[in-house]
């Protein structure tokens, strides 16, 4: 409120400084910057998704993991996280998987870790996913029949975009065969590319969308 009991608010040169002047006019009339930059964050909104966190399983055969011992067995079953084995070939599910990573212009494949163990370590290498699928009959050794993969994947858009992929054959109850997490800004174009080539090529249990 004015100094008068008016709901006019004065402008600053009548009391304040040169950067309240500056912020007043601002406000009180914004530059075409300003809301040239509301409109492309909002189109940026509209054209990019953040953050993802996939989950899904595989429609295969499923048994359940026979504990070490009693006690084990009791244990998971009252916390309901008893483990199941799924009847899939790691090697083929991981190679179609990194082809959808293709599709959807991932470009460098900076890790492979089995069962604990690293195969592959390459962040410093900008394009080699193709080439890497292109190989990966020399991984056939070390995939096959594990009971886990991680593969961490690296786009370079207009944004740097990282997914972390987790395959199990042997996991609990309660988890999915398959989890990725996509850290940082993917377009959704690229993001639905991705999905459907997983949907067309794996024989998963429910569709993504």
């Amino acid at each position: 409120m004015g100094r008068y009991g008016s709901d006019f608010k004065e402008p600053p040169w009548v009391v304040g400084s040169p950067k309240e002047v500056m912020d007043w006019a601002e406000r009180s009339n914004p530059s075409k910057k300003s809301e040239k930059d509301r409109a492309s964050k909002k189109r940026r909104g509209e054209n990019f998704l953040k953050n993802l966190h996939i989950k899904f399983d595989f429609e295969v055969n499923k048994r359940e993991v026979e504990p070490k011992n009693i006690f084990s067995k009791l244990f998971l079953k009252v916390t309901k996280n008893e483990m199941i084995e799924e009847d899939f070939d790691m090697f083929s599910k991981a190679e179609l998987i990194l082809r959808a990573l293709a599709k959807a212009k991932f470009r460098n494949i900076a890790k492979l870790v089995v069962d604990g163990k690293t195969v592959y370590n390459h962040p410093e290498k900008k394009s080699d996913l193709r080439k890497t699928i292109d190989e990966i009959d020399e991984f056939s050794h070390e995939i096959s029949n594990r009971k886990s993969i991680k593969i961490t994947a690296i786009l370079a858009d207009a944004e740097k975009c990282t997914a972390n992929i987790e395959i199990k054959r042997i996991h609990s109850k309660k988890e999915h065969s398959v989890d990725i997490q996509v850290k940082g800004e993917i377009k959704k174009e690229l993001y639905h590319t991705f999905l459907n080539y997983l949907n067309k090529n794996l024989c998963l249990k429910e569709e993504l969308s």
